[in-house]
């Protein structure tokens, strides 16, 4: 199936003012595989060209739809459902999987170091899901929690049996 003809992605996944461009390239990578559409919002802590983000995306970016966001509003603004919009933080009242996701659904994560702002938290605190971990971590790798919340995703929506999208 050429990429022309592809089905709308299943998922859209957001970082917020990414800092780590190897993060970013495996992300990118990842939301390839995943059929998932990559917005990056705010100031990144990289360029584009960053030779650490193409190594880590290798040479699969090309086929990577994204978009960056200058600011928070400009992404906020064309989400049609914002009701449809999970923010994924330690601190969720609920987990990933206890969380019902659908299609177009709205992926978001937080800067490395900070996260997500505790004042977006906190409005939207019935959006906020964790990704539940044993033992005494703080975190997973951003992108580690990406792979975890898209391919739970993708479990929950794409049809595994009869895919729909052809290997590169």
């Amino acid at each position: 199936m050429s990429e022309e003809r592809l089905p709308p992605h299943y998922f859209n996944v957001v970082l917020i003012e990414p800092l780590i461009p190897q993060n970013t390239g495996n992300i990118g990578r990842t939301c390839i595989g995943g059929h998932a559409q990559l917005h990056l919002v705010g100031k990144l802590g990289f360029r584009i060209t960053d030779k650490n983000l193409k190594r880590a995306g290798l040479d699969y970016w090309r086929h990577l739809t994204w978009k960056h966001h200058p600011t928070w509003e400009s992404w906020w603004s064309q989400i049609p459902d914002t009701s449809r919009v999970f923010f994924f933080e330690k601190e969720g009242k609920k987990n990933l999987y206890q969380t019902k996701l659908k299609r177009g659904d709205w992926l978001v994560f937080g800067k490395e170091t900070t996260g997500i702002e505790d004042a977006v938290l906190e409005q939207f605190d019935s959006q906020v899901v964790s990704v539940p971990m044993f033992g005494p971590i703080r975190s997973l790798n951003l992108a580690n929690a990406v792979a975890v919340v898209l391919y739970e995703g993708l479990r929950q929506v794409a049809d595994w049996e009869r895919p729909t999208l052809s290997s590169p």
